[in-house]
């Protein structure tokens, strides 16, 4: 499938980058990854992942902690004889501050044709803060 034109820009993007066969080889691209999006949406932020070919219960793996979302994935490889291989295979890991609000005790996730959608509710009260009274001293 073809790439979509860059915008405005003889350069690569650095995302692309990363998808690159040489990738690997290049110090900032530690490890491999895999693509993902995320937003807000009617109070929960959503992360939403590639991870086609995998099995949830087997391959994927998320958690909270400390105010980050992690999404670890294992893809073992198939052996084949003669042929090449351009999939990725081994340990892809993704991870992302959860906004201010987050509410990581209530976090979803949901497996569907590839795509691992992963929802934390974020309550409005607390993402704007606590507002503290201030007692005068007599």
């Amino acid at each position: 499938m073809p790439k979509l034109a860059h915008r405005g820009s003889r350069f690569p993007d650095l995302l692309d980058w990363g998808e690159s066969p040489w990738a690997t080889m290049m110090p900032f691209f530690p490890g491999q990854s895999f693509r993902i999006e995320d937003f807000e949406t009617e109070g929960r932020y959503v992360v939403r992942a590639e991870l086609a070919g995998l099995d949830p219960e087997k391959d994927i793996d998320v958690l909270v902690q400390d105010g980050i979302l992690s999404i670890h994935a294992e893809r073992r490889e198939e052996k084949k004889e003669n042929g090449r291989s351009e999939f990725r295979y081994g340990s892809l890991s993704r991870s992302v501050s959860l906004p201010p609000g987050a509410e990581p005790d209530k976090v979803t996730a949901n497996y569907d044709k590839g795509i691992l959608e992963v929802s934390v509710p974020v309550s409005p009260a607390r993402a704007g803060g606590l507002h503290v009274e201030i007692e005068k001293s007599a």
